[in-house]
């Protein structure tokens, strides 16, 4: 059920659907576009009475206005919570290669644009470079904004790109993700300008390094999600600085780029087959800076497959 505007892009998706033996073709259901024209709730009620639905199920998270609505079309309702979240959780193969091209779209993006990024440039600069060359790798889209982050700047996990100019000596944290066909893709890689003494930030990177190797080495299906992120802080913990990483390992990526699974202490996640998620543990030290390496991962039916290509040892750059 759609309105007007998505029209033919629901007999598209239906009919791409068919051609790949999605869907429809293994469970030989006929697809009927309904249209809505202006009452929604009133087109729901009428389906509802053609099909002999009785009991509806709805979204646990919608709005009081919404459930009020709904609360009159002459069904009862069942509250559902993450049902559709838990489906998207597992991907399929069609899913797996769209977010290998939003993977490689972004790889390449950042392969054009890498020897560009030196002192003086402004982190604008730099995310403004990035964005424009995923646009013309194929993404349609920018899954979210880019993350350019040196200096003092990077010892914020979420910082916004500025205008602030890269300085010899500055941590450089870039992380940004592709798109394909709406699937998307998510990692990080941080950078080292050369300048000053660089001892210290070069050991803040190798135990992120670490954490992130251990961490991708303890993913395998039926897995704790909290066991994995557990090995990650376990690691930096040892390095001294646990206290400075208080965000979790990772999350799920598909058709957006923080869904389940929840790769963090606070869930009891059990990993499976197919999940695709990040693992990306960080330093971040005011005053200094941080380092954040983010991978994707793919669950395979014993450990996982790392879907990013891109480097991880330290590269300085002039």
């Amino acid at each position: 059920m759609t309105d007007f505007r998505y029209r033919e892009e629901a007999e598209r998706e239906l009919s791409k659907k068919d051609s790949r033996g999605g869907a429809t073709s293994r469970s030989s259901v006929a697809w009927e576009i309904v249209i809505e024209k202006g009452n929604r709730f009133g087109t729901i009620r009428k389906l509802l009475r053609s099909l002999g639905v009785g009991m509806l199920g709805f979204e646990s998270s919608v709005s009081y206005e919404v459930f009020s609505a709904l609360s009159r079309i002459g069904a009862g309702l069942k509250p559902l919570r993450g049902l559709v979240e838990g489906l998207r959780a597992v991907k399929d193969a069609d899913e797996i290669a769209l977010i290998r091209q939003a993977v490689r779209r972004a790889e390449d993006a950042f392969r054009d644009i890498k020897p560009r990024i030196r002192a003086g440039r402004s982190e604008l600069e730099i995310a403004g470079m990035l964005e424009e060359r995923l646009k013309k790798r194929g993404c349609n889209r920018i899954p979210f904004d880019i993350i350019v982050a040196s200096g003092d700047n990077a010892a914020m996990p979420h910082a916004k790109a500025t205008e602030k100019r890269l300085s010899p000596g500055d941590l450089v944290v870039v992380d940004w993700g592709g798109e394909a066909e709406g699937y998307v893709s998510d990692m990080t890689r941080t950078l080292l300008l050369r300048g000053g003494d660089m001892t210290r930030k070069k050991g803040i990177y190798e135990a992120v390094l670490k954490a992130n190797r251990d961490a991708i080495s303890s993913v395998s299906p039926g897995e704790q999600g909290k066991i994995i992120d557990g090995t990650a802080r376990e690691s930096i913990g040892n390095a001294g600085y646990g206290e400075y990483f208080g965000h979790g390992t990772g999350h799920g990526v598909g058709l957006e780029v923080h869904e389940l699974p929840r790769i963090t202490w606070t869930k009891r996640t059990v990993v499976q087959e197919h999940m695709v998620f990040t693992v990306e543990p960080g330093i971040y030290l005011p005053g200094l800076g941080g380092v954040r390496i983010e991978d994707m991962v793919l669950v395979r039916s014993a450990g996982c497959e790392v879907l990013t290509t891109l480097p991880k040892n330290l590269e300085i750059i002039a």
